[in-house]
């Protein structure tokens, strides 16, 4: 098992198929999808197949989600970190993406934050990466506040499947003169 990072709070790991209970602790809850555009996991099947998919964009991409664990409780709160996006989104493509999701027990916590802080972190420091981007719903206000407060710099609005998203970047220049 690799550990990407480490916080205060927390580990963030990569994703162990023993994750599965949380993750679809997460993922089958609506509330948990209000911003994704996705439709929840009816079953612990899906969420161990989901797992799988982030796993093979270990081997694939070098990069990919990442389990958030609280380091006092050993207990799964959610992923966040990196992932290649290879298709195209808002006129870019094979980008490094910014992402995080969470239990719903665990929202409000400054988890999430924490988490971005350390996944930008490692996408300069370890990566070497030149930019990292993110996107979220314009209406998921947290997100968008989790965005700006891990450094990334809004640059506009756009859809992305019917969606209204904002558009956030950080370049290596912003992220050292932090």
């Amino acid at each position: 098992m690799k550990t990407f990072a480490e916080t205060e709070r927390l580990i963030l790991r990569e994703i162990l198929p023993s994750d599965v209970d949380g993750f679809f602790e997460m993922d089958s809850d609506p509330d948990v999808h209000t911003y994704v555009g996705n439709e929840p996991l009816q079953t612990k099947e899906q969420a161990a197949a989901a797992i799988q998919f982030i796993r093979q964009q270990y081997i694939d991409n070098g990069i990919g989600r990442w389990a958030v664990i609280n380091k006092k409780t050993n207990e799964f709160l959610g992923w966040a970190g990196l992932k290649l996006i290879t298709e195209p989104i808002n006129n870019h493509n094979n980008f490094l993406d910014l992402g995080y999701r969470f239990i719903k027990k665990h929202w409000g916590q400054g988890y999430a934050s924490e988490a971005a802080i350390a996944s930008v972190a490692y996408a300069f420091n370890e990566m070497q990466a030149n930019e990292v981007y993110a996107h979220a719903h314009i209406d998921n206000v947290a997100s968008n506040k989790i965005l700006t407060r891990t450094g990334l710099i809004f640059i506009e609005s756009f859809v992305h499947h019917n969606i209204p998203c904002n558009w956030y970047k950080i370049d290596r220049v912003t992220f050292e003169r932090k």
